[in-house]
């Protein structure tokens, strides 16, 4: 080991005692800082990662290293040297050794110079630091595989310039081999083996993070394999013409090729393992998580995972095709015997591919090829299918990829997370066929039915067939439940107007008061229903249709509500799009909520709804209200009383209408219907809008004055309405918002919170803009940007943080405790307000007077209207407010999706959080949000842009210099030492 630090100590010591070590780190410097901000434009693609410096790394490489490797062993011929190292003491595999460490050691300083970049993004935005030690690790293996390879080049020739072209040669045709120029010609299965001896193909892998056993064993292979070659070039030329040792020649060249085809062979067994890797990504994304290994684990029938691929298809998703292999054998491994993978080629199978089209739903999808003769068009295949019972599900390669716009013609794709698509894909498959069977299965702990209901004689037409309905339900429900001799479900049914302290206890546990019909049937009872497991309490609603049917699927949804592994509903309301201006005009353009309805539709059973009927949905588990348009009576009672039963609501909405269909941007003021109602509830949506430094851009009109007249053009400017939040706005106590990262939150109105939402209750304040944001009234959304600035619009005086989401959870007093039902006859009604009743009140039966039909003729059979006031609800009912509606338009997504050249879903993934942590299904949560794209750069201007970018060359410029100055440095301490040496030895020389 010393003669080879010796070799290679002497290497580098004529490296940097010439130009050569200056040039080739400059030059490394240089074309790192040149594709970083200029080729990539790391600020234009506003990611907080460090691809821009590694992407080019294979190709560059190539030239450095055949550069820096061209002298080495042909210069020693040239010179005629050669034979002088021949003669020394030392083996030529050391030789070989000392000068391969040497010029890989100068190479890991070229790279320790590049240190300053990652450092950079990490600043300015949160860097994984996993892909980036990754990268560097690939980057100095790349390196040694070709060093290797030119040395030797160097070592079979004696002309620099034939070592340099030769080498390049070389390295080009590794690196051609796995590129996607080359492995497009194929299918998706040679060109996955052709991909196992690329050089470019193996470098992605390990950039990603994830090191795997089979890359490193690759590299360092291939670079065996070279320096054996190399070792047997030179020893070849040791041996002459004439020399009696034959037989020992013959085996030595015997034993190198043996040991470069036991090399090759070995990569070759080792594609077999999966799963001898190390992922050093943070938060472990490309590892199966113990939240897919949770839903693997309920599964008790088989789940089928087929892959259909084509053999034939787009060149950027071929690369593709292996990552998500490897996964879905990883899904196999951990789901043991009830988890089949399966990966078809339906081209060649077809009876698959009918069975793919008429069952399933799967086609193929046409892709735009384009090669150096023609451009033509193939039908592929890039489908997933998951399959549990009954159930099944496919995701389309629209589901599975990312794609980011680097260019107009430069295309970005990647998977974009592929283990959440799949387990929530598998999830939904599990929860419906659970759901769809025993309403029972997954229940732990016993569960206790009370019912609250009047004797039937009390009870009005038609309450007493249903309290008939009810028993009959309820024994079948237990017979059901119990079967086994598991008690699973126990029920009763008592009266309380015959316990007045029962009475007493569910008024003040859930809010229930003896109902009446009107004032034409004074006489009050009672018809309530609770669902009880442990401490846990879910009220069930009576049913709009009052009849059997009914009534058990309230109550089986109810059930439902205490299994682990059922689907859960999700009840949304959104207005209704605009009226066209005139009849037979084309519909006016709304903000619409497609991409949101789609996205609650993958993890969620929805239930569209406008809440006219005064009720929720009877199997809803949550209510989501979206841009609340002049909400009326009816509908604001069906909100409060769904939070009055201990349901979660989750309200967005804010007090200004933006219209961007016109040439200039506009707004006014909102009519939500709900203001009233969430001030009762201690929660004010602010008439005004938030304003933040700290913001996204937003392409807007700005007028210019060109030769006298104004012409508009758009412009990406910075945009106060739009806060971008990061991590410093968002809540780490929840899970909603904890790994979120960063969202943009479009037209927000502020949220203030009143003494009522902190009292008795835990307020979580979700999202905030950042220290120095303001409020404006102001409906003027067009900037002026000659008036005020940068910014466009004049800043507000008090600065601070304003909240823009917030979630209550805990006990709530109804706004219409106290009045009588709004959904009772208006008649009723308004004899009750005319009796002295808040006018409150008065105005709701106005409201719904005012909509209601005419009075059915006395011979039609009317069913009457069941409905009281719970006056507050239990300690589990949940309130979240979000002061903005916009951002989950299908607009705002899409100018954001403009402005990042990216799928931006950040909004979605927010709600997505929301609704499981708030039903408690949170297994998800930790997987959302892992997107390839979703990592973003803090917002910074122009000058801070231009600021750390010249920083990075000052450093990259001062960091040669120092490498220069501790050469010398230590150069001068080894001509010291060596005088010292000198000085001893002619002193004790002269006595004698």
């Amino acid at each position: 080991m010393a003669d080879i630090l010796r070799v290679a100590r002497k290497e580098l010591a004529s490296f940097f005692g010439s130009p050569v070590a200056y040039l080739f780190i400059g030059a490394f410097l240089a074309a790192c800082l040149f594709v970083f901000f200029w080729v990539d434009a790391f600020f234009a693609r506003n990611l907080a990662d460090t691809r821009p410096l590694f992407d080019w790394m294979p190709l560059l490489l190539i030239f450095l290293a055949a550069a820096l490797t061209m002298r080495l062993w042909s210069e020693e011929r040239r010179a005629g040297t050669l034979e002088v190292l021949a003669t020394l003491p030392v083996a030529t595999w050391k030789l070989v050794l000392g000068k391969f460490l040497a010029a890989l050691a100068l190479v890991a300083v070229a790279l320790a110079l590049t240190l300053p970049l990652p450092v950079t993004v990490s600043i300015l935005g949160p860097l994984d630091w996993g892909p980036v030690l990754g990268a560097y690790l690939a980057t100095l293996l790349l390196a040694a595989a070709y060093i290797a390879i030119g040395l030797f080049v160097s070592a079979r020739t004696d002309n620099p310039i034939v070592a340099l072209i030769g080498a390049t040669l070389l390295c080009v045709v590794f690196y051609l081999i796995g590129s996607p120029a080359l492995t497009g010609l194929f299918g998706h299965g040679a060109g996955e083996v052709l991909r196992l001896f690329g050089t470019g193909a193996r470098f992605e892998s390990i950039t990603r993070g994830v090191i795997d056993l089979r890359d490193l064993y690759y590299y360092l292979s291939l670079t065996a394999v070279f320096l054996a070659l190399c070792i047997d070039s030179l020893e070849r030329l040791r041996w002459a013409a004439d020399s009696a040792q034959r037989a020992g020649h013959h085996r030595w060249t015997l034993v190198t090729v043996l040991a470069a085809a036991n090399l090759i062979a070995a990569n070759l067994w080792l594609q077999q393992l999966g799963t001898a890797r190390a992922d050093l990504t943070e938060g472990q994304r490309y590892t199966v998580s113990e939240a897919t290994r949770t839903y693997l684990e309920q599964l008790q029938e088989p789940l089928l995972i087929r892959g259909y691929f084509s053999a034939e298809t787009h060149p950027l998703l071929a690369p593709l095709v292996p990552q998500l292999r490897d996964l879905l054998r990883e899904y196999e491994v951990v789901g043991g015997p009830n988890v089949q993978v399966e990966f078809v080629d339906p081209a060649t199978s077809p009876e698959l591919e009918r069975e793919a089209g008429e069952q399933y739903g799967i086609r193929p999808v046409a892709f735009q090829t384009a090669s150096k003769y023609q451009a033509g068009v193939v039908n592929s295949y890039f489908d997933v299918l998951v399959k549990y019972g009954d159930q099944f599900e496919t995701l389309g390669f629209q589901d599975l990829i990312e794609v980011k716009v680097q260019g107009e013609t430069d295309l970005d794709v990647r998977l974009r997370n592929p283990e959440y698509d799949l387990t929530r894909t598998i999830k939904k498959v599990l929860y419906g066929y659970q759901g769809g069977g025993d309403a029972f299965a997954g229940i732990g702990e016993p569960i206790r039915f009370r019912g609250f209901v009047s004797p039937a004689a009390t009870l009005p037409e038609p309450l007493p067939a249903l309290r008939e309905d009810l028993e009959a339900v309820l024994t079948e429900l237990a017979a059901e439940a119990n079967r086994g001799g598991e008690e699973r479900l126990t029920w009763d049914i008592v009266d309380p107007d015959q316990d007045p302290a029962l009475a007493q206890e569910i008024d003040e546990r859930f809010g229930f008061q003896p109902l009446v019909l009107g004032l034409l049937d004074p006489q009050p009872f009672y018809f309530y229903m609770v669902l009880e497991q442990g401490e846990r309490a879910v009220p069930v609603p009576l049913p709009e249709g009052l009849d059997k049917a009914s009534l058990e699927r309230a109550i089986e949804a109810g059930i439902k509500r205490f299994a682990p592994g059922v689907l859960r509903t999700v009840a949304l309301y959104t207005p209704d799009p605009p009226a066209p201006a005139m009849p037979g005009m084309p519909q006016a353009a709304g903000p619409g909520y497609t991409l949101l309805k789609d996205t609650l539709r993958e993890g969620f059973a929805l239930r569209e709804t406008d809440l006219a009927s005064g009720q929720v949905p009877e199997d809803a588990d949550l209510l989501m209200v979206v841009d609340p348009s002049s909400l009326d009576a009816a509908q604001r009672f069906a909100v409060d009383q769904f939070l009055m039963q201990g349901g979660t609501v989750m309200v967005a909405a804010a007090q200004f209408d933006v219209d961007l269909t016109g040439r200039e941007i506009t707004a006014a003021p909102a009519q939500t219907g709900l203001d009233d109602w969430l001030a009762a509830q201690g929660v004010t949506l602010e008439q005004a809008l938030v304003m933040d430094p700290q913001n996204t851009p937003f392409p807007i009109p700005v007028p210019r004055r060109v030769g006298g007249f104004t012409v508009e053009e758009i412009q990406t400017l910075d945009y106060p309405y739009f806060p971008d939040v990061r991590a410093d706005g968002l809540s780490e106590a929840t899970g909603i918002t904890a790994n979120l990262g960063q969202i943009t939150m479009n037209w927000t109105s502020p949220i203030t919170l009143g003494g009522d939402a902190s009292a008795e209750r835990t307020v979580t304040r979700l999202i905030e803009s950042s220290p120095d944001a303001w409020t404006s009234a102001s409906p003027d959304m067009q900037p002026d940007f000659e008036q005020y600035g940068r910014l466009g619009f004049p800043v507000g005086e008090e600065r601070g943080r304003q909240l823009l989401a917030v979630m209550v959870e805990g006990r709530f007093e109804s706004a219409f405790a106290g009045e009588r039902s709004p959904l009772l006859p208006a008649a009723d009604a308004a004899d009750e307000t005319g009796d002295g009743a808040d006018a409150a009140s008065g105005d709701a039966a106005a409201d719904l007077a005012a909509d209601s039909p005419t009075e059915p003729a006395d011979d039609e059979a009317e069913t009457p209207v069941i409905s009281t006031v719970v006056e507050h609800s239990p300690p589990s009912a949940r309130l979240m407010v979000i002061g903005s509606d916009s951002f989950l338009s299908d607009t705002a997504i899409s100018l954001a999706t403009e402005a990042t050249q990216s799928r931006y879903l950040k909004p979605l993934e927010f709600v997505q959080n929301a609704v499981e942590w708030s039903l408690e299904d949170r297994g998800l949560l930790a997987l959302r949000g892992r997107g390839q794209f979703s990592r973003l750069l803090e917002p910074v201007s122009r000058q801070q842009r231009i600021f750390w970018e010249y920083l990075n060359y000052a450093l990259a410029a001062i960091g040669l210099g120092l490498v220069y100055w501790l050469h010398r440095l230590l150069r001068r301490r080894r001509e010291r030492a060596l005088a010292a040496m000198l000085q001893a030895d002619t002193g004790r020389r002269a006595p004698a």
